[in-house]
């Protein structure tokens, strides 16, 4: 309780030069862990296991994320006033698209000529 405390009241410059030098004892630790201990090999063999670990735990959050997700609800009554002029449904895409290109140009700048 009382190192929460301390935390909230630490200026943001100390609390960024603990972060800077935390992270370059981190960075001397492991050159020596890696190049001049007897453990080289298991420190490489745990790094390359837990950046692929990494990698392949986001990738499954991804894939959770889209197996568990429910697809979106279709917009009603959006294409119906097309189908109620009688155009087909990729003439109507074709006037959404154009109508959306227009609308992102309106909002753009006009360029220097």
């Amino acid at each position: 309780m009382r190192l929460r405390g301390l935390v909230s009241r630490m200026d943001d410059r100390v609390l960024g030069a603990v972060i800077l030098l935390g992270s370059l004892l981190g960075v001397a630790g492991y050159f020596w862990l890696v190049f001049l201990s007897p453990w080289a090999w298991l420190v490489i063999e745990l790094s390359a296991f837990a950046a692929v670990a990494a990698v392949l735990v986001i990738v499954a959050w991804i894939g959770y994320t889209l197996a568990t997700t429910p697809p979106p609800e279709p917009l009603e009554g959006f294409t119906e006033n097309f189908e109620e002029e009688g155009l087909e449904e990729a003439e109507a895409e074709e006037i959404i698209s154009e109508e959306i290109v227009a609308e992102g140009e309106e909002g753009e700048e006009p360029s220097p000529s």
